[in-house]
């Protein structure tokens, strides 16, 4: 549907005279074979023009010619409404999975803040708007109508290279928008391709200025770069690029960091930490790919040779702290940081389920999103030693006790409490832990027997 309207905006800006043609990275997917995840479309159309053509439309970047045409609301998912469409077409929040962008031919004049254009001038021809992007292989244009590509910068070839190269003088392209750099990195990573080598320099030369670049960019496209499918190729990459030092320094401590070979065969913490992003599920929750990244993340500090072997003493409770600062740096929401805390905080303790008394494995189990938790611990084993013993044993136990036996219902409440002569305060939390402890370890199996309980092992003050 998102192809179609936009060969159908091409065909309309024809209609009125002007120039239009797919580009980027659509042009790029449809000549990997690959499904597009968005369409944009360059035009000779002036953004005022386009807007009188298009009477639904959003100028979120007018100034540097973007307009943004949106689905028509029947072809939209019933769950996103109209008004949810406007609101994030608006705020350019959007995926733009609903909304094909539209620019004007340009050239871009300065780049003060390192990110955006301070101003465009506006063109007729699609060399001169070729000539301004990032990467030869995101720089073609493509007729829908004819199929014919528009290729002036040769990204065709590249293509067929498997190379990522930048359009013109590397350090220039990098210079003018220092996001570029990561995704150079996760252009090459996505498609198992070579950083052409001045691309490479350049970035190698530049990669302190990416502090420049806000850190909502940097997370989303360090998340892509998890997510995408090859993250161990992309974390390699930025080590190669000197990116990594620059984004995530505590990621680079891990190397050389060696580990007891008896429970490491594999090698070093950042070697270990590679062999988990390698084995990432797809599709992979962005939360589970970070937690996977930082699980060992306070390793490197808590490093000690100790006379029997290496010890990493309290590397869970710095990992947490490490990882919480790392999250607040790069903002993300607070459900995901604590989502994320949560996995690097637990991910030890997969090693005592056998031992675990009923109350707390079943605590354990019913934490939010623990099918995260499992598959990180999956992952940690499967690049270790692969020893599964633990992950079966708890996906067996799980799967043989009913959501009911996991998620009961409280045998006594507060309101129970104060009913049997217990005045409320702090201590109700205690009482009422026990309470459940108790049931989930099936001694406390009625009201009755629970307020029994209560009476004798909480007596009344």
């Amino acid at each position: 549907m998102l192809k179609d309207l936009a060969i159908s905006i091409v065909r309309t800006l024809r209609e009125y005279d002007h120039k239009a043609y797919l580009v980027g990275g659509c042009v790029r997917d449809l000549l990997l074979d690959r499904e597009p995840a968005d369409f944009d479309v360059a035009t000779s159309a002036t953004p005022d023009e386009v807007m009188r053509i298009f009477p639904e439309t959003y100028a979120v970047g007018a100034q540097f010619g973007v307009v943004l045409v949106p689905l028509p609301a029947k072809n939209v998912a019933s769950n996103l409404s109209t008004q949810d469409i406007r609101r994030d077409v608006a705020s350019y929040a959007s995926s733009k999975s609903h909304v094909i962008e539209i620019a004007t031919f340009r050239s871009d004049l300065g780049y003060s803040d390192g990110r955006h254009p301070d101003q465009v001038r506006f063109s007729k021809t699609p060399q001169e708007d070729a000539a301004r992007r990032d990467f030869t292989i995101n720089g073609m244009m493509l007729d829908p109508i004819t199929n014919e590509v528009l290729d002036f910068v040769g990204g065709r070839k590249d293509l067929e290279a498997r190379t990522i190269r930048a359009i013109g003088d590397p350090e220039q392209r990098f210079a003018e928008d220092k996001l570029r750099m990561l995704r150079a990195i996760r252009f090459a990573a996505r498609f198992d391709y070579t950083i052409e080598p001045e691309t490479l320099a350049a970035i190698q030369m530049l990669a302190p200025q990416i502090r420049q670049v806000s850190r909502e960019r940097v997370r989303d496209e360090l998340t892509r770069m998890l997510t995408e499918g090859r993250a161990r190729q992309a974390f390699l990459l930025l080590d190669t690029s000197r990116l990594l030092h620059e984004v995530l320094p505590e990621i680079e401590a891990m190397k050389g960091v060696e580990q007891p070979p008896e429970f490491h065969p594999e090698g070093d913490v950042f070697r270990h930490t590679l062999l988990l992003l390698d084995k990432l599920p797809q599709p992979c929750p962005p939360t589970l790919a970070w937690g996977a990244l930082l699980h060992d993340v306070g390793k490197p500090p808590t490093f000690r040779v100790a006379p029997d072997r290496v010890r990493f003493d309290g590397h869970v409770d710095v990992g947490v702290k490490m990882a919480q600062e790392i999250c607040r740096r790069l903002h993300f929401s607070n459900n995901h940081a604590e989502q994320i805390l949560a996995l690097v905080d637990n991910h030890m303790r997969f090693a005592h389920v056998q031992r675990m008394k009923e109350s707390t494995f079943k605590k354990f189990v019913r934490m939010p999103r623990f099918e995260e938790h499992l598959e990180l611990h999956r992952l940690d084993c499967e690049s270790s030693l692969r020893n599964l013993t633990s992950y079966n044993f708890t996906r067996e136990k799980l799967a043989s006790m009913p959501p009911k036996v996991v998620h009961p219902e409280p045998l006594v409440n507060g309101e129970d409490l104060i009913a049997a002569g217990y005045a409320p305060g702090p201590r109700f939390k205690e009482i009422l832990s026990a309470v459940e402890d108790g049931q989930l370890e099936g001694r406390l199996q009625s009201k009755e027997t629970a307020i029994k309980f209560v009476c004798q092992e909480f007596p009344l003050r």
